[in-house]
């Protein structure tokens, strides 16, 4: 929800376990929680919103503001939701096809056409090799003027300039090779080379958060 123009395929697993009217059913009823969700997120934020041009000091609130502006211009697509039966090989051959799909479709993802330059391919290469080197460390975070440096040992690359290191860092976040958050300021200065690593750490921290909130009632 916070990454603009997101597309979002949902998948339901365990159709083995199911009867087919259940698998219809069930269908219905997840794509439905799922649009009455955004529907309240969209209502929550244009009250929070109006919140705060209300507010008797407003020029206090600019930057919250600005952040639930930015969050109610983010538009996420739903697909259509794919039922599968993971024992299955032929279900699992049949959500590859439907991801495929829906990548190759130009309206929900227009970059699909785009041409980029060499230096692009280049970079993503040489990031690669630094990430699968023995000196990375297993968290992969690498600060991003560090990242610059080593690439620019690279002979071909001797000339990639900041900037431009930044528009390629976008794209391979796009794609999921690193994750930068450019837009937060405490993280803007260091680049996620595995981001493996970082979903097993949400998978702990979500792990531990769920013990600690079960823990009291034993």
């Amino acid at each position: 929800m916070r990454v603009p123009n997101s597309v979002v395929l949902p998948v339901g697993t365990h159709v083995d376990c199911c009867q087919e009217q259940e698998v219809a059913e069930k269908t219905c009823d997840i794509m439905a929680r799922i649009t009455a969700m955004l529907a309240e997120r969209k209502s929550n934020l244009a009250h929070f919103i109006s919140n705060l041009e209300g507010s008797e000091e407003p020029k206090f609130y600019v930057d919250q503001w600005e952040r639930l502006k930015e969050m109610e211009s983010c538009m996420l697509t739903i697909l259509n939701l794919v039922a599968v039966n993971c024992t299955d090989h032929g279900d699992i051959k049949k959500l590859e096809a439907t991801i495929l799909e829906h990548v190759k479709n130009e309206e929900l993802f227009p970059e699909v056409v785009r041409v980029l330059p060499p230096i692009y391919r280049q970079v993503e290469a040489a990031i690669v090799d630094i990430a699968q080197s023995e000196e990375m460390a297993d968290h992969g975070m690498m600060d991003l003027q560090y990242l610059l440096s080593k690439l620019s040992q690279h002979k071909h690359l001797a000339g990639l300039g900041r900037e431009l290191l930044q528009d390629i860092l976008r794209y391979l976040h796009r794609i999921g090779l690193v994750v930068w958050y450019e837009e937060i300021k405490h993280l803007e200065s260091t680049v996620f080379l595995q981001p493996t690593f970082l979903i097993t750490m949400f998978k702990v921290s979500m792990g531990i958060r769920t013990i600690s909130s079960v823990e009291p009632k034993l």
